[in-house]
């Protein structure tokens, strides 16, 4: 949806107007136009807008919504997909694993769709890519740690050999169809992140990523503000600019802050065995927690299979310098005493089936915690896991665990851009259009408050949603129809075989439960030969409840009976009989609505 973000403008009541010769000025029907005059040009501006070539973004995910980022550029029919990402399941999304992008119109347009270029190695960028490339067979562009990371995920869905990887690094100019993708260096949590600047014969387009400036970043260089500067000296058309932090006043803190944090920790911890939850992909974390259990005389173990994924392809590929004497396995815990241990372990988020989450609920194989635990939860909630992590947190505190998950402690920081960083961004490039990405809509408007402030005006500023397409030149931004998108969700091996009405079907359950009605009829006349048997699921205790039963197994019977004095034989009418006449019992007796199930079978 494009929305004209508007200042709200006073009119000063106050201020006083002049008019000078108001009577020597002719009446509006003695001007007259000639050849040349304002109207015709007019005319012939219109007329060469139409012939001027443009771009087209369409944007499939990262729009009013954390996660599952995927955008689509075009320019003289030619396209290329920028990232192609998943986002974790809302708490009402029962049984789902993963949510993907709608594929629907890159499959119908993939002749056209040159390539797929990924700016950073983070799940929300990458995750939807096994799913997308099982369809459709396109080259993937990316720095070394991305690819890395990508092909160990193409591996585990059997893809890596069918698909054409490419690495990049920053600095580099790839050309895809008539577009030129230029890969800049940002900061973030995950080394090896870009930028791109999409250069065009219309203009060029710049979309930043996921990117902070931190000046004394622990692996690497700074951004390249430079490069930023020297593109909004050309000139920059359009900024796309990720929202995560709009809201958030000030800079994000650097990784040496946590690095120092760390350290008090450590010693903070005396005797107790030091566990630390932490996303896997954040490779300079793990970095220093490893340079500080060597400091401190520890070893260090790792658990969960996306922290030892991650950990195997970075070191792999220099990102990570693991000394061979401190890292263990994890089967030798025992073998050590507490005060010599660091367990770096995934579920910073609360995820059900994660290394911690199982340890606090007593469900990890290898590792129990208690008394003698220090646990270190370095990251923050993303938007919607706060319930998740504070229940992991509750039930280690009760199982005797000293636990640090308090901002107070500075144990994690952000990889994403605050507003004073966001407003160097633009005030760098100096773009004449801009449309704010990778967040909610709170995230998006604050990111469009921003932009005004710096003197954009509100009629080149487009605040989308998924599904929405813009097109753009150097006169004009505007908004074309909508293409198919939306969330896909993955259950298991099922892929978009969970829909809406699954999902209330589900809550469904979950809320009221399930009673089943079995009997069996002659075919001839209709008549009961066995049942009406009740089954009931979540819903009452059946021992407790006999006589409810017993009302609905009589209530069944005289269904069946009538449905047989009246010659009904269609078993959908019968059902739905019994589903109605049940449903409307259970209710006035309890006040609850479960899922009626009739299974009519014949002889």
């Amino acid at each position: 949806m494009n929305v004209n973000y508007k200042k709200q403008h006073g009119t000063n009541r106050n201020k006083s107007y002049s008019v000078k010769n108001v009577k020597n000025k002719p009446p509006r029907s003695n001007y007259k136009y000639t050849k040349g005059s304002a109207p015709a040009k007019k005319k012939q501006q219109q007329n060469n807008n139409k012939n001027k070539p443009t771009i087209r973004i369409m944007f499939l995910g990262g729009l009013n919504e954390i996660g599952k980022n995927i955008t689509l550029f075009e320019c003289n029919n030619d396209i290329f997909i920028l990232d192609c990402g998943m986002a974790f399941p809302d708490g009402d999304m029962l049984g789902v694993d993963l949510v993907i992008p709608d594929f629907t119109y890159v499959e119908q347009n993939v002749d056209r769709i040159k390539g797929i270029v990924i700016t950073h190695g983070h799940e929300d960028h990458i995750g939807g890519l096994p799913f997308l490339l099982s369809r459709v067979n396109l080259p993937v562009y990316g720095t070394a740690l991305t690819i890395g990371l990508v092909e160990n995920k193409l591996k585990e869905f059997g893809l890596a050999d069918k698909v054409k990887l490419n690495v990049v690094k920053a600095g580099d100019t790839i050309r895809l169809g008539c577009m030129r993708i230029e890969f800049i260096h940002v900061n973030h949590s995950i080394p090896d992140s870009v930028a791109v600047a999409i250069h065009t014969d219309v203009g060029t387009v710049v979309h930043t990523g996921d990117f902070k400036i931190d000046c004394t970043p622990t692996t690497g260089e700074m951004i390249d503000l430079a490069r930023f500067a020297e593109l909004g000296k050309e000139g920059v058309l359009a900024l796309l600019a990720e929202s995560t932090n709009a809201d958030k006043m000030g800079y994000t803190m650097t990784e040496q802050t946590v690095f120092e944090s760390f350290e008090r920790l450590f010693r903070r911890a005396e005797k107790k065995r030091i566990i630390i939850a932490t996303f896997a992909s954040n490779i300079s974390r793990i970095q220093q927690i490893i340079y500080c259990a060597q400091k401190n005389g520890r070893k260090v173990a790792f658990s969960g299979r996306s922290m030892l994924n991650y950990l195997s392809v970075a070191t792999e590929l220099g990102y990570l310098d693991v000394p061979d004497d401190v890292i263990i396995d994890i089967d030798l815990l025992k073998r050590y005493p507490d005060d010599k241990i660091v367990l770096v372990t995934t579920g910073s988020q609360g995820e059900p089936m994660s290394a911690l989450s199982r340890m606090a609920y007593s469900d990890h194989k290898k590792v129990e915690v208690g008394y003698g635990d220090f646990i270190i939860i370095s990251a923050n909630p993303i938007p919607g896991n706060e319930k998740t992590v504070g229940n992991v947190v509750d039930e280690l505190l009760k199982k005797g665990c000293e636990v640090v998950y308090e901002s107070m402690y500075e144990v994690h920081v952000s990889g994403h851009a605050c507003r004073e960083e966001l407003k160097i961004i633009h005030g760098l490039t100096k773009p004449k259009f801009f449309i704010p990405v990778h967040g909610e809509q709170k995230h998006l408007r604050k990111h469009a408050e921003l932009a005004l402030s710096m003197g954009m005006e509100h009629k080149n500023i487009f605040i989308g949603d998924v599904g929405n397409v813009v097109e753009l030149n150097d006169t004009y931004l505007k908004q074309l129809p909508s293409v198919q998108a939306g969330k896909v969700f993955v259950d298991g091996l099922g892929v978009g075989d969970v829909g809406s009405i699954v999902l209330r079907d589900r809550k469904h359950l979950g809320q009221d439960g399930l009673v089943i009605i079995v009997a069996t009829l002659d075919t001839d006349n209709g008549s009961v030969i066995s049942g009406p048997d009740i089954v009931s699921r979540g819903f009452v205790y059946v021992r407790e409840s006999e006589d409810l039963f017993d009302d609905v197994r009589r209530n069944v019977s005289n269904i069946l009976y009538d449905c047989a004095y009246e010659n009904i034989h269609d078993w959908g009418t019968i059902k739905n009989r019994v589903k109605d006449d049940v449903s409307k019992l259970i209710y006035e007796r309890t006040r609850r609505s479960p899922m009626i199930l009739p299974i009519i079978m014949d002889v």
